[in-house]
């Protein structure tokens, strides 16, 4: 009694379980959105309250830009299979995964926040000194934030796993082998 080997069903979420998505840019551009009026309104209403900006949070996020970026290519190049890149940790790329997601949206709450604070500092910079003075600040933090929302992009595309290739997969099922 001889059986042809059957390829197993495929693999089913039960309904209602929640799934990993890629990130929105419209998720993205309504958080940028939000937090660029709310800090519009209250940069206007209690800007003798709030502390000057400073340069350094802008360069703090464009450094972690840089982080994630590098990230990325690494990430990229190892699941891809390029020679000499090395093995790759699953765990890890679930991790770079959800740090892409993390800094996705905060680099975007940050970017709505510094542009709310730079149209604000831009409209008033004539009246007051001091806004003149944070006009700068806020564009480098704009820019630090923008390159971290398309560093955490790059990053999140860079851990999808690519299909496999036509010759790995087996000549008899056409399905290909698991590792």
């Amino acid at each position: 009694m001889s059986r042809e080997f059957e390829p197993p069903p495929p693999v089913t979420r039960p309904p209602g379980r929640p799934t990993l998505r890629p990130t929105r840019p419209a998720t993205l551009v309504v958080a940028a959105l939000l937090a660029g009026a709310l800090a519009w309104l209250g940069i206007s209403r209690f800007y003798g309250d709030i502390p000057d900006l400073t340069v350094v949070s802008g360069l703090t996020l464009a450094g972690l830009a840089v982080v994630e970026a590098v990230a990325a290519r690494n990430t990229w190049v190892r699941i891809h299979r390029h020679p000499r890149s090395g093995p790759l940790n699953p765990l890890l790329v679930a991790r770079f995964v959800l740090l892409a997601k993390a800094s996705s949206l905060g680099g975007a709450l940050f970017a709505g926040a510094y542009a709310g604070v730079a149209i604000w500092a831009a409209a008033e910079r004539d009246r007051l000194r001091v806004a003149d003075a944070n006009l700068s600040p806020a564009l480098v933090g704009l820019v630090g934030a923008l390159a971290l929302v398309v560093a955490a992009l790059v990053l999140e595309r860079a851990c999808r796993v690519p299909p496999r290739p036509p010759e790995e997969e087996d000549e008899e099922t056409g399905v290909a082998p698991r590792d």
